[in-house]
């Protein structure tokens, strides 16, 4: 497949490899956040066993070793399906070729290679990821949808791309990141790292939402929520850009509204004072979980010890586990070494009862 190709013509992929073990599909739709220390890595699992990376943590053998042991040994599948990078830092694509050693990668989506390194990127990482894709990744755009295999009495699961490029949906071009909207309106100085390229998708399993924007910043963030709230109310929220207040527009998250928060954060990276706050603030949160403790700040500023997966900065790597059931009414999250368990339900169910 030739780069030129690999710009998505059609709106909509349907994923249709799956390296489950046989026998092995579960009736969750399934996520795992994994501990990459301040990175992101995070593994979606259907349940026909199709799986989907949404990005790699830093380069070298921990976050591929990590990674592996979860998809391998956890989720017990046997390949990714489908990998995407969100943008081109080193903590995010960073581990696609070692990872890629470890077990096999058959799809790769990212927003486009870059036509000049720039400053904040590594020309070795780029390269790498050149090298292990051959040139095959398809590049994902604002309204691309990918879908899933379909478990019979599963509900649907649909992944739709709502940011990518430095434009989100239904912009024709990319907008200037700094426009005025809504009542508090509150612009930062516009953002000239590849952070505001993330891609930033959708998921959606029958009643069921969970957004992850990658590392979108402020002033792009603006643009999901204002004129029109783009993403609309979610249920799991995997904080942007691993909670540091560059990030994590009060705007966006107002807009959002999810009932459960996931920090991809590390010991001394992301969770930061006030996204932690902010997400305090917002009137539907039931809970808010940690990858780690920040451990610059203090036990007020970081979430309830029972939600944090790692509590030192010598870890085991803990990851935490979204397990969303079938009829997609209801979910878990879990921290499967602490032996701790919460449920919740679905939003759309809850408002129904309520």
């Amino acid at each position: 497949m030739t780069r030129a190709y690999s710009l998505i013509c059609a709106t909509l992929i349907t994923l249709c490899s799956s390296g489950a073990i046989a026998g092995a599909a579960q009736k969750t739709l399934d996520i795992y956040f994994i501990d990459v220390e301040g990175g992101a890595a995070t593994l979606i699992v259907a349940p026909t066993g199709e799986s989907l990376l949404i990005d790699t943590g830093f380069p070298g053998d921990r976050d591929a070793g990590r990674i592996f042991h979860v998809a391998r040994e956890v989720a017990g599948l046997t390949q990714i399906d489908h990998c995407v990078i969100t943008h081109w830092h080193r903590d995010h694509v960073g581990g696609v070729a070692p990872l890629a050693k470890l077990i096999p990668i058959i799809h790769f989506y990212d927003h486009g290679l870059p036509a000049v390194i720039a400053s904040d990127m590594q020309v070795e990482n780029i390269e790498a990821y050149k090298l292990t894709t051959q040139g095959k990744s398809l590049t994902l755009e604002p309204g691309n949808e990918l879908r899933l295999q379909k478990r019979r009495k599963a509900a649907p699961i649909n992944i739709r791309v709502i940011a990518a490029g430095g434009r989100v949906s239904g912009e024709e071009s990319a907008q200037p990141q700094i426009r005025p909207c809504g009542e508090n309106f509150q612009s930062v100085a516009e953002d000239t790292s590849d952070n505001v390229n993330s891609v930033g998708v959708l998921v959606t399993f029958g009643r069921f939402k969970f957004f992850d924007g990658g590392d979108l910043t402020w002033n792009i963030e603006n643009r999901l929520a204002c004129p029109k709230n783009i993403v609309g109310p979610v249920d799991v929220y995997q904080v942007d850009h691993h909670g540091v207040d560059s990030s994590n527009n009060p705007t966006l998250l107002r807009m959002l509204d999810p009932r459960v928060a996931i920090i991809n954060s590390g010991p001394r990276k992301g969770a930061e004072v006030g996204t932690y706050a902010a997400l305090r603030k917002l009137a539907g949160i039931e809970a808010i979980y940690q990858l780690h403790r920040n451990l610059r700040t203090t036990d007020k500023e970081n979430t309830m010890a029972g939600y944090i997966a790692n509590e030192e900065e010598v870890c085991q790597g803990n990851f935490l586990k979204l397990a969303v059931e079938a009829d997609g009414k209801s979910y878990s999250v879990s921290i499967p070494a602490r032996q701790v368990v919460r449920r919740y339900q679905t939003r759309e169910v809850k408002a129904r009862r309520s």
